[in-house]
């Protein structure tokens, strides 16, 4: 339980910073590969990321969407070993969803067989 709370706390830490720098992102036109995405705004965002993480288990949120085609919200969250997961979260930020960005790693090995 003790880890947890670390976790948590710095996970917590970690999403005020995060939170600072998508707002810096968002003001300056950055993070958006196609310019329709948007961040959730601060009044949901703590809620979504502590519920993502609380999913994850841990890590770092690197990004935020509200309005996803997957669902309500969308927080990424890059975990302590470099892969990332998308957390779907529904309007009461309940997970309905996620998706680990890490599984192209297996073809990589695959093709490296051949």
């Amino acid at each position: 339980m003790t880890k947890r709370r670390k976790t948590l706390m710095i996970g917590g830490s970690v999403l005020a910073l995060a939170a600072g720098g998508a707002g810096v992102a968002l003001a300056t036109g950055g993070g958006d590969d196609d310019g329709t995405e948007t961040a959730i705004p601060s009044s949901a965002s703590d809620q979504a990321s502590a519920a993502a993480l609380q999913h994850t288990g841990g890590g770092e949120v690197t990004e935020t969407e509200v309005g996803d085609e997957e669902s309500y919200y969308e927080v990424e969250v890059t975990l302590d070993d470099g892969s990332q997961v998308d957390v779907q979260l529904d309007r009461d930020f309940n997970v309905v969803g996620d998706e680990s960005d890490g599984e192209e790693s297996g073809e990589d090995d695959e093709a490296g067989e051949q």
